[in-house]
């Protein structure tokens, strides 16, 4: 039975990993609200991540961190504090955890961090400046680390499409656009929270102790392919 810290496994994409990894697993979760669920393998601490102090936790294998932010303006209509505010959630909210609980991780077993990116970090999208700007650090934070950690602690992200998660709501709100969604993509489809989970899944597990540093774009053919 492995120990995970999850960051943000209330809702969403960080909800499916929970559920998933409750299976098998000891389950920290940490964010505002509580999952909507108990579980003998569920402990939660209700926190702030960017504002309140992380909590103890002895033993870590894995660190899991799910905030992020979907913020689409034009770059006339983004704040300088909207940049800054993305950039906390998905950069410095990570950093923070990261520099908390890595001396216990290094003491885990096959140890392991996984953060999110976007598709937007590498296809430019209209609209997506302050995301994107934000992921991109994301992912150089992966790289940076999986170099320095390289003999100590693995560390991969994920960067997924459009998810169907209460986050992206507003842009999957009815039919029409759910099926404008899914022909956008040249799989023709877009990602359940299920399917991601399953990624971390693969990545904290043995079957990926050879592979740190990367980024894993769930994209539906939507960075890789042109139609």
């Amino acid at each position: 039975m492995k120990n995970i810290v999850i960051i943000g496994g209330s809702k969403g994409i960080g909800n499916a990993i929970l559920l998933q990894q409750l299976e098998t697993n000891m389950v920290y979760n940490i964010s505002r609200n509580a999952p909507e669920i108990t579980h003998p393998n569920l402990k939660h601490f209700s926190v702030n991540v960017l504002q309140d102090t992380l909590p103890e936790i002895e033993a870590i294998d894995t660190l899991i961190y799910c905030p992020g932010s979907i913020n689409l303006k034009p770059i006339g209509s983004l704040s300088i504090d909207d940049f800054r505010t993305d950039f906390e959630i998905n950069v410095i909210g990570a950093v923070k955890a990261i520099q908390k609980y890595l001396p216990v991780l290094k003491k885990g077993t096959n140890p392991s961090i996984i953060l999110f990116s976007t598709v937007a970090a590498k296809l430019g999208m209209p609209f997506h400046a302050s995301i994107a700007t934000a992921k991109a650090g994301v992912e150089g934070l992966v790289k940076s680390l999986g170099a320095e950690l390289a003999s100590v602690v693995r560390i991969n992200a994920i960067a997924p499409t459009i998810t169907e998660t209460t986050l992206a709501a507003g842009i999957l709100r009815n039919d029409r656009m759910k099926e404008n969604m899914i022909e956008r993509h040249p799989m023709k489809g877009y990602l359940k929270p299920r399917e991601v989970a399953h990624m971390v899944d693969f990545l904290i597990s043995e079957n990926a102790k050879s592979i740190s540093g990367q980024v894993f774009e769930m994209d539906y053919g939507i960075v890789t392919f042109k139609i």
